[in-house]
C-alpha cells in the first residue's frame, strides 16, 4: 500500500514513508492528446487570466511616472523575482508519478494508532519546479486517515524537521494548548481523540504563523464516515490547496500568502496532475469523490464537466440524495477547511474535466480529467 493510501490500522503503528510520490494500483491510460474543445477553452481562459495576474503583480515595487502626450503612464522596471516560475504549458518528466487519489475503505476495529512525522523535504510541485515543502510523512497532502464515528485515534507526532511543528485535527474536540502544542526538532507528542462526528475534515500544522505552515504543505485529510454510506464502485480523495512559490528548492513565500497572491491552485499538491494522468473509470460505474479545501485562503466550487452530482454531502450532512425529487447538483461549494463528497456516474465513454468553477484558478493548475472507458484521441489540447 502506498503512503497516500495509508490509513489508520487497528492497533498498529504506520511506518514513515520512504518516498514522496505514489502510484495507483489501478492501470492508467494516458491519452496522447485530447479532443475536447471545452478543455481548450478552459486553458485559454486560464492563460488570459494568468497574464492579467502577472501584469497586476508587476506593479509591486514600481513607481508611477508622468503621463506623456500619448496618455501612457511611465513606470520603473521591477526587479526580477527570485521565486520559481511555473510554466503551465510544461509536461512532467518521464519519471514523474501522480499522487494516487484512491481512497481506501475505513479499516476495521475501533482504535487506530498512527505515527506521523513532520519532515521538511524538497518536492516537485509542477513540471520542473521544486520547493522545500513542510510535510506530514514526506508527502503533500499528508497521509490520509479514515475511520467511523466513535473510533479512537491515537496519533504520535514526531518532529524530524529543522523547525517547530504541531498538528491540529479538525475531527477532534481537544484542548488546543495540550494536543496542538508546538514541538521542537527531535521532540514528539501523543494526540488522542474520539471521532464524535462524521465528515471530511482537514488536519494541519498550527505552529505560528499557521498560514505559512499550511501554505507550505502541512495539511491532509481525515475522513470520518457517516453511519450509513452507500456502496460505490470507486472512491477518490481530492484536496484543493494553493502554491506560493519561493526560490527553486526553497520554502514557499509567506509575503505572497499574506497578500493572497497564489502562483497555482492544485488538487493533491501538484499542478494539473490528473490532466497528465487521468483518473480511469468505466461508463455507468458509480463514483464517490471526497473533496477537502485545505486552502489556506482560496475557496472551491468543485465541478466535473459532463456529469451531474445526484448525491452531495457537505460539512457532516447530506444536502442531496437520489429520491423522487430527482434533484441534481452542479458543484460542491467549499470554503477553506471545509469538506464533503459527491457521487455521480458517466453515461458515455469519454474525457470529463475536473475543475473548480472559479475559473480564475483553472488555468493556474486546478484542472484534471476523469477518463471513462477507452477513448480514441487524435488531437492535442492547447499544445499538451
Amino acid at each position: 500500500m502506498s503512503e497516500a493510501e495509508t490509513v489508520a490500522s487497528d492497533t498498529e503503528t504506520t511506518d514513515a514513508p520512504q518516498d514522496a510520490v505514489v502510484t495507483s494500483s489501478r492501470p492508467r491510460r494516458d491519452p496522447v492528446g485530447w479532443t475536447m474543445w471545452s478543455i481548450a477553452a478552459l486553458l485559454g481562459i486560464g492563460a488570459l487570466l494568468m497574464a492579467s495576474i502577472a501584469l497586476g503583480r508587476s506593479n509591486n515595487g514600481t513607481s508611477a511616472g508622468a503621463t506623456g502626450t500619448g496618455g501612457a503612464v511611465a513606470t520603473t522596471t521591477p526587479a526580477a523575482s527570485a521565486d520559481a516560475t511555473i510554466d503551465f504549458n510544461a509536461k512532467p518528466g518521464a519519471e514523474w508519478k501522480p499522487y494516487d487519489p484512491t481512497l481506501q475503505p475505513a479499516p476495521g476495529g475501533t482504535e487506530h494508532k498512527i505515527e506521523m512525522h513532520a519532515i521538511e523535504k524538497v518536492i516537485e510541485v509542477a513540471p520542473g519546479v521544486t520547493q522545500e515543502m513542510w510535510t506530514f510523512n514526506g508527502i503533500v497532502p499528508g497521509t490520509t486517515l479514515r475511520g467511523k464515528v466513535g473510533d479512537l485515534f491515537t496519533i504520535t507526532l514526531i518532529n524530524d524537521g529543522k523547525i517547530e511543528h504541531s498538528i491540529d485535527f479538525h475531527a477532534s474536540k481537544v484542548a488546543w494548548n495540550v494536543e496542538m502544542r508546538s514541538i521542537k526538532p527531535g521532540e514528539s507528542l501523543v494526540y488522542q481523540f474520539k471521532a464524535k462526528f462524521a465528515g471530511a475534515f482537514m488536519y494541519h500544522c498550527g505552529t505560528a504563523p499557521a498560514l505559512h505552515h499550511i501554505g507550505n504543505g502541512m495539511y491532509g485529510a481525515i475522513i470520518i464516515d457517516p453511519p450509513v454510506l452507500a456502496p460505490v464502485d470507486h472512491e477518490y480523495l481530492l484536496v484543493q490547496s494553493e502554491l506560493y512559490t519561493g526560490p527553486e528548492g526553497k520554502p514557499a513565500d509567506l509575503t505572497k500568502m499574506m497578500a493572497q497572491q497564489a502562483d497555482a491552485v492544485v488538487f493533491n499538491g501538484y499542478v494539473s496532475q490528473y490532466k497528465f494522468s487521468p483518473i480511469r473509470v468505466e461508463p455507468n460505474e458509480r463514483v464517490r469523490v471526497w473533496v477537502v479545501d485545505a486552502g489556506p485562503s482560496e475557496n472551491s466550487s468543485f465541478h466535473i464537466v459532463g456529469t451531474i452530482f445526484d448525491t452531495v454531502f457537505k460539512e457532516g450532512s447530506y444536502a442531496l440524495q437520489p429520491d423522487a425529487r430527482q434533484g441534481g447538483s452542479q458543484a460542491l461549494d467549499l470554503q477553506p477547511a471545509q469538506g464533503g463528497f459527491v457521487e455521480f456516474t458517466f453515461d458515455a465513454a469519454g474525457l470529463y474535466p475536473i475543475v473548480t468553477h472559479k475559473f480564475a484558478n483553472v488555468g493556474k493548475g486546478a484542472l484534471g480529467l476523469f477518463q471513462a472507458g477507452e477513448v480514441a484521441t487524435t488531437a492535442t489540447v492547447a499544445g499538451h
